[in-house]
C-alpha cells in the first residue's frame, strides 16, 4: 500500500537527474545542513553538542535537514546523517570525540574480525528510516529528499583504519596482502548498503546517492576491482521505482575523474564530479548516458560574494545550454565538488544560489 505523501511542488532536481527539461539548473550542496550555519550550531547544543545526538534524534535530524531550505531556495534536501551508520550497526563502536573525526572502537584488521562481519539488522538503523519519513512529511512537497550511504570501499577504509587516514596504509596493506579478506568485507558492505538504501527508499527517499569518498586513493586497476565493482553491485540491487515514481541514483567518486567513462557505465542515473574535472569535457564524453552533478571548488565560497557568483556562473557556462540542438536534454545538477566547509560564510551561499538560478534561466532563454 502506497504512503500518502505531500504533493511534490518543485521536481526540478528529479527531472535533471533523469535528463528531462527543466526551467533552471537545480542546486543543492553536499553537507548543506551543517556546521557553517548558526542555526545548526544552536540545534547541536540542544542535542548535547553531540553529532550522533543530532543524527539519532528524529526531531533534531528533521530540524537540521530543513534549516538550509529555510535559508536558501535550494532544489533538494538531503537526509542529515553520517556515512558510518552502517558499520556502527555492525557493532564496530562508532564515536565522535570533541574536535576529532569519527573513530571505531573495534576496527576490522584480521581474519577473525572479518569472519564475524555480517549485514546488520536494519532495525538497528530505525532512527535513520524514521528520520527519512519525518523529513519527507516536514518538507510538505517543497523539494525532493535525497537518501545516501557511503560506498562499500569507503566504508571499508574507515572500518579497517579505525577512523580517517592520511595514507590508508592499513586498508591498502590488507588489499594487496590479503585481497580475500578485503573482498569479504566489500561483499558484506555491498549487501548492507543495498539494504540500507532500499529501506530509505521505502521510508520516503526520492533519490539516493552513493558517496565513494575515498575511491580516488586507489591505483588504476585496484579502483575497478575493489571500489567500482562493489558500487556497481549496489546500484544493480537498488529499487528504481517507488509508488509509480522513478528513484534516481547518484554515484560520486572523489578523485574519480580518470575513470569517468567506467563510472558512467555502472547503471547510475547521475555521476557526481569533483572540481578537478572539466564539466564541459565530461558532458561531451558521457552526457548522453548520465546526468552530471557538480562541480564548484568548495574553497570558492571563501571569496567575496561577487567572485562566488562569477565562479558559479563559470561552472554553468562550462556545462553549456542543457538542451541539445535536436531538442533532447542533458542533465546538470549544480553542486560543490565535495562538502561545504564549516568555515563558509552563509551569506556567500546566498550569493551563489541567487546567481545560479538567474543565470541558468538565461541559458534556457
Amino acid at each position: 500500500m502506497a504512503r500518502m505523501w505531500p504533493t511534490l511542488i518543485n521536481d526540478t532536481f528529479l527531472r535533471a537527474c533523469l535528463r528531462q527539461s527543466t526551467t533552471h539548473t537545480p542546486i543543492w550542496l553536499m553537507r548543506q545542513a551543517g556546521r557553517y550555519l548558526p542555526e545548526y550550531k544552536a540545534t547541536r547544543v540542544k542535542a548535547g553538542n553531540s553529532f550522533m545526538g543530532l543524527a539519532t534524534n528524529v526531531q533534531y535530524a528533521t530540524e537540521v535537514t530543513l534549516q538550509p531550505l529555510d535559508r536558501y531556495p535550494l532544489d533538494a534536501a538531503i537526509l542529515f546523517s553520517d556515512i558510518l551508520t552502517v558499520p556502527d550497526a555492525m557493532g564496530l563502536g562508532l564515536s565522535f570525540g570533541a574536535g576529532e573525526g569519527p573513530k571505531f572502537a573495534h576496527p576490522v584488521r584480521d581474519e577473525a574480525a572479518v569472519a564475524e562481519l555480517a549485514v546488520p539488522d536494519m532495525d538497528k538503523l530505525r532512527y535513520v528510516f524514521d528520520a527519512v519519513t519525518s523529513i519527507r512529511h516536514a518538507l510538505k512537497g517543497r523539494v525532493p529528499l535525497i537518501g545516501f550511504s557511503g560506498s562499500p570501499w569507503t566504508l571499508a577504509c574507515y572500518m579497517v583504519e579505525g577512523g580517517g587516514s592520511d595514507d590508508y596504509h592499513l586498508v591498502k596493506t590488507m588489499l594487496y596482502g590479503r585481497p580475500d579478506l578485503m573482498h569479504r568485507i566489500l561483499e558484506v558492505n555491498a549487501q548492507a548498503v543495498t539494504a540500507y538504501l532500499n529501506t530509505q527508499i521505502d521510508a520516503g527517499a526520492q533519490a539516493v546517492m552513493v558517496f565513494d569518498s575515498w575511491g580516488g586513493v586507489l591505483a588504476d586497476g585496484a579502483f575497478q576491482r575493489f571500489s567500482l565493482e562493489y558500487t556497481r553491485r549496489v546500484v544493480a540491487g537498488l529499487k528504481r521505482e517507488k509508488d509509480g515514481q522513478r528513484i534516481p541514483v547518484i554515484v560520486f567518486t572523489k578523485g574519480g575523474g580518470a575513470w569517468l567513462d567506467e563510472i558512467a557505465g555502472i547503471g547510475a542515473d547521475v555521476v557526481g564530479l569533483d572540481w578537478t574535472v572539466n564539466l564541459g569535457a565530461a558532458r561531451a564524453r558521457v552526457g548522453g548516458r548520465v546526468a552530471l552533478q557538480g562541480n564548484l571548488d568548495p574553497a570558492v565560497l571563501f571569496a567575496p560574494p561577487e567572485a562566488v557568483a562569477r565562479e558559479g556562473i563559470a561552472v554553468l557556462d562550462s556545462f553549456g545550454r542543457p538542451q541539445r540542438p535536436d531538442g533532447t536534454w542533458d542533465g546538470h545538477i549544480f553542486n560543490l565538488g565535495h562538502g561545504i566547509s564549516q568555515h563558509t560564510p552563509p551569506e556567500h551561499v546566498t550569493a551563489l544560489v541567487e546567481a545560479l538560478h538567474k543565470h541558468s534561466r538565461t541559458l534556457r532563454a
